[in-house]
């Protein structure tokens, strides 16, 4: 993506794209505009890689690897993974509330 793309679908100026590359300006208030647009997180955005990112905050390496096993699968498949994913989580939830 070029930065003029970027600028039109953020809705910034190629100008203020090009100081966030060269770390001119800081981006505080359109982060997050950023983010959807190139579709990552704003973690990524200041941080470095997604892998370094979810490495971070993921201190179960097993789980960050199934997690990323689980990002090559193809659509169906992933929010049937989310879908079982947020099932176990509800349950956990209830189960928290009735002890």
């Amino acid at each position: 993506m070029t930065q003029q793309e970027l600028a039109i679908k953020a809705g910034l100026t190629c100008i203020q794209i090009g100081r966030y590359e060269t770390q001119k300006s800081n981006p505080s208030s359109v982060l997050q505009r950023l983010a959807q647009e190139l579709h990552t997180t704003t973690d990524y955005l200041m941080n470095g890689s997604q892998n370094e990112a979810a490495s971070a905050q993921l201190t179960d390496k097993e789980l960050l690897r199934q997690f990323k096993e689980v990002e090559q699968f193809g659509n169906e498949d992933k929010h049937l993974v989310k879908t079982f994913l947020d099932a176990f989580i509800i349950k956990r939830h209830v189960q928290n509330l009735t002890h």
